[in-house]
């Protein structure tokens, strides 16, 4: 009864946690190029009472064994690079990965950090910018008197300047992609960074041939979360959850039977 009551104790820990991962992803359902996170489980330790293959007697063993689970643990969360749905927006600087990879931004400390929400907007200067003022790597300039900014599928930037028919290249987009970008870190406002389980930054030029997405311009992509699925989740945890606590409430009243029979 001890182990029931700390087996069930560590399944209703575990449920509490996905749930709160459910809540993130739900909160998170509106957030431009958002990845949602899936929580992995792995099963505790085992008290072997009999040991399989053990003596049965001198001519026989033990078949199977009898082995007692001490319960679960979260042991991961992992973020899931299904694609979002693409929502087009008609502005010039909304773009959207269709495919792998990730945009590089600089941040203010001089390290990189990656995104898929391409909410870009032009700084003072004309350089491509998120709205937090983290500039697109490599840096592209826009001359603020260009009439017209096209963004290839293939990442290269062209402007039509006033007085000009044809537009002039001023910059091409890299992306950037990771052996396994499930390891990545969130860091909030969109942004990602490399973990040594992530591994380092492949770059390459979008549709190339490191199989990195393509861009398409005047489009956003949308969270990933889909929220029939985490309603669906948010039930089981809930049910999982209700049932542990069943089974604490189960050898409490079992601890009282044993209790009463000394009176």
């Amino acid at each position: 009864m001890f182990r029931a009551l700390h087996t069930a104790a560590s399944g209703m820990l575990a449920q509490q946690l996905d749930l709160d991962n459910i809540a993130n992803n739900l909160a998170n359902a509106s957030t431009t190029g958002f990845r949602r996170r899936r929580l992995e489980f792995e099963d505790l330790l085992y008290q072997n009472l009999v040991v399989s293959g053990s003596a049965a007697t001198q001519q026989t063993t033990v078949a199977s064994g009898l082995q007692i689970g001490l319960g679960t643990r979260s042991a991961s969360t992992e973020l899931v690079q299904s694609q979002g749905d693409l929502d087009t927006t008609n502005n010039p600087l909304d773009l959207a990965i269709e495919g792998n990879g990730f945009f590089q931004l600089k941040m203010p400390d001089g390290t990189m950090a990656y995104t898929r929400a391409g909410t870009f907007q032009l700084d003072a200067q004309g350089h491509v910018v998120t709205a937090d003022g983290n500039p697109l790597q490599p840096d592209i300039a826009i001359p603020l008197n260009a009439t017209n900014v096209s963004i290839g599928q293939d990442g290269t930037v062209s402007a039509t300047l006033p007085g000009q028919a044809n537009a002039q290249i001023v910059g091409t987009i890299t992306l950037a992609a990771f052996p396994n970008p499930g390891g990545l870190q969130s860091e909030g406002q969109n942004l990602f960074t490399p973990t040594t389980g992530s591994g380092a930054a492949i770059l390459g030029n979008p549709g190339g041939p490191e199989g990195l997405g393509r861009i398409q311009q005047g489009a956003l992509e949308e969270s990933n979360v889909n929220v029939v699925d985490e309603f669906i989740q948010m039930i089981a945890a809930q049910r999982s959850y209700e049932a542990n606590s069943k089974v604490v409430k189960a050898a409490d009243e079992m601890f009282v039977d044993l209790n009463n029979l000394t009176q």
